[in-house]
């Protein structure tokens, strides 16, 4: 992104805020999970986000909480249901994003 490019470029770090979480990705019926705001964070060129703890505010279930790690920080991710991981993911040279509680 713009920004992305712009903090590159000026030396700052880019954080990735985790608004309107509790509407977009914690509602059964509607929204999209946070796996999938993870990938397209990370795609976007942020430097760390809020990626929820397995208490608190950000509350999620410690396995599912460990796979956004690992989604927004490894450059290679093996399928692993237990984390919400459903297929290899090779994120090649793709800079990771410090994921942060």
């Amino acid at each position: 992104t713009s920004l992305a490019h712009y903090s590159r470029d000026n030396g700052l770090l880019l954080h990735i805020h985790r608004a309107m979480h509790a509407v977009i990705d914690r509602q059964k019926n509607h929204g999209m999970h946070f796996r999938v705001l993870a990938k397209a964070l990370r795609l976007s060129g942020g430097d760390h986000i809020h990626a929820g703890t397995v208490v608190g505010k950000l509350e999620g279930e410690r396995e599912v909480t460990l796979g956004f790690v690992d989604l927004l920080r490894d450059d290679y991710i093996e399928k692993d249901r237990s984390r919400g991981i459903y297929f290899t993911q090779d994120w090649v040279s793709l800079p990771g994003v410090l994921p942060v509680a």
